[in-house]
């Protein structure tokens, strides 16, 4: 006869909690270890170079030699060129006048990656989208309004370590009498034309704080990120929001600061039930929050199918009745469930960073195709909201 359950303690779950805090703890000091600073180690031939510029080959070298680039560096042993870095291509752009930006009178791009239930893949959305942009030469911020600060992290930060709740979250900016912009918060990243706004485990203490306030002074709650946004947004083309996943005060700020919305949707019946009552809420919830504050709109809202496996039937039924159900409001790109996201996600990495024979395999190339085709769709949904662009749209066939 098997024993009686016991009841389990708080005594027992303070011990389970301190032997989940210790295997965390030997999995940062892995990743974070002391002394090391996270950094980017890609490099490019002057062939990608020159793709990237929109130049030849030989303009960047009869740029080089006339002075207007530095002399490439080269390895001492067999004169070869050492490749460029990405700061080094973005200078290239400079010289040659190819910086993707959007002109001054253009509205900076301000997208949240939204869903209210976890576990859609948003932040690792938020951090490859991202580093696409920057690769095209785009200037992007990441706002990490998560608690769980997994963006934060990919970015190199420890958030237990490296991030001070009282000065280098949002959590400064939210509070009455706070600072008068987000550039208090502003972090550069590894990734040149990226800066980070980091979080940690603060901000989930502030939701309390801010649904308690909002009785009182709903307007100033759920319009004061918009309002941080504004007094940075100058410095960028694209500003990313990655919200937590609940609808909670810091969601409900993020949908009123955004002007363009994407909803990444795993194609199952338990996800797809979960974002079709999200878009259902959120209709409800920012008709609501209009009463209060002044309707919103968006430039565009898309529904992205993430972590798809062609190999399951049942994805790619419901992924059919998603492109049925919302013709209009699909991209058409999906991002594919990938082994390879996974490994780097462990490594608190991106496909995007990672260099070496692992960049070689068939399924590297496989994922990294999917990211870009994803990338370069919203790239164009973007870019059709910046006047200045539509003129080169038109040409490219795009407009």
């Amino acid at each position: 006869m098997n024993p009686a359950i016991s009841p389990v303690t708080l005594d027992e779950l303070a011990v389970l909690s301190q032997r989940a805090s210790t295997v965390i703890e030997r999995l940062r000091e892995r990743v974070f270890a002391p002394g090391t600073q996270k950094q980017l180690d890609l490099l490019f031939n002057v062939r990608t170079a020159a793709e990237m510029v929109g130049r030849s080959e030989k303009a960047i070298r009869d740029a080089e030699a006339d002075g207007r680039l530095p002399e490439p560096t080269k390895d001492a042993a067999t004169n070869r060129r050492n490749g460029y870095t990405l700061a080094e291509v973005n200078r290239m752009r400079e010289v040659f006048g190819t910086m993707p930006h959007r002109a001054p009178e253009d509205a900076p791009l301000v997208m949240a990656v939204q869903n209210f239930k976890g576990g859609v893949g948003k932040s690792t959305v938020v951090v490859h989208l991202a580093q696409y942009f920057a690769l095209k030469g785009y200037r992007v911020c990441v706002i990490d309004s998560d608690s769980q600060a997994s963006t934060t992290a990919v970015f190199g930060l420890n958030p237990d370590v490296d991030v001070d709740e009282e000065e280098d979250t949002l959590y400064p900016f939210l509070q009455h009498g706070g600072p008068k912009s987000l550039h208090y918060a502003l972090r550069a990243t590894y990734w040149p034309g990226i800066a980070l706004i980091p979080a940690n485990l603060g901000l989930y203490d502030a939701e309390y704080e801010f649904a308690a306030r909002m009785a009182r002074d709903p307007t100033f709650i759920l319009d004061r990120l918009r309002e941080g946004v504004a007094s940075i947004a100058d410095q960028f083309d694209i500003i990313l929001l990655d919200p937590p996943p609940a609808l909670g005060m810091l969601s409900l700020s993020v949908l009123r600061a955004a002007n363009a919305l994407l909803i990444p949707a795993p194609p199952n019946n338990i996800d797809f039930a979960s974002t079709a009552h999200f878009l259902k809420m959120m209709e409800s919830t920012l008709a609501e929050l209009a009463r209060h504050g002044g309707a919103r709109e968006y430039s565009f809202v898309k529904i992205l199918t993430s972590k798809m496996n062609d190999q399951k039937s049942a994805h790619q039924a419901i992924k059919r009745m998603m492109d049925a159900v919302f013709p209009q409001d699909m991209l058409n790109a999906a991002l594919k469930d990938s082994a390879e996201i996974d490994n780097a996600t462990a490594n608190l990495m991106t496909v995007y960073e990672l260099t070496g024979p692992a960049t070689r395999t068939e399924t590297h190339k496989r994922c990294r195709a999917y990211l870009d085709a994803v990338g370069r769709e919203v790239e164009l949904l973007i870019r059709k909201t910046w006047p200045s662009h539509h003129r080169q749209l038109r040409k490219e066939g795009l407009l």
